[in-house]
């Protein structure tokens, strides 16, 4: 059961990020998918920003950099994924090398979100992931340092 706790968080994180990367490759404009909160970081409205002759072509750029972002995240979430699968967490220095890495990751995302753009609600899905981190940091714990059989 415990094994179950360990793997499941780990899986929703990766099918999350998955999911959100796929959302900013596809989107037409990506960067409204956080429309008030890019908006509130900007200062101004996406149609003031695009409205000036020398900001012509800035949400071809934008989704450029969108689509990029998209891929990141798709790989990120594709290779925690890959090592998720049960014969890979049986292996403890391998979770504990997932564990630093994801949880780094999950907080300073969560720190720059606060400072950057701390009405997104990007935030949400943060904390989400940083509880199911936890439930499964909390089962490699209690699994202790030996191997999973």
């Amino acid at each position: 059961m415990i094994k179950y706790l360990l793997r499941i968080p780990l899986l929703l994180i990766s099918v999350t990020l998955i999911i959100s990367g796929v959302r900013w490759m596809i989107s037409d404009e990506p960067w409204m998918l956080d429309q008030v909160a890019n908006e509130e970081r900007l200062n101004m409205t996406f149609d003031e920003l695009f409205s000036s002759e020398i900001n012509k072509t800035l949400s071809e750029y934008l989704t450029q950099i969108y689509r990029f972002l998209g891929l990141y995240v798709i790989g990120i979430g594709t290779m925690l994924l890959a090592f998720s699968s049960e014969k890979i967490l049986k292996i403890s220095y391998v979770r504990i090398r997932i564990f630093y890495a994801l949880g780094s990751l999950l907080i300073v995302n969560l720190i720059l979100a606060y400072n950057w753009i701390p009405s997104s609600h990007f935030i949400y899905l943060m904390w989400a992931a940083l509880i199911l981190f936890a439930l499964s940091l909390y089962a490699h714990i209690k699994i202790g340092s030996y191997e999973i059989k």
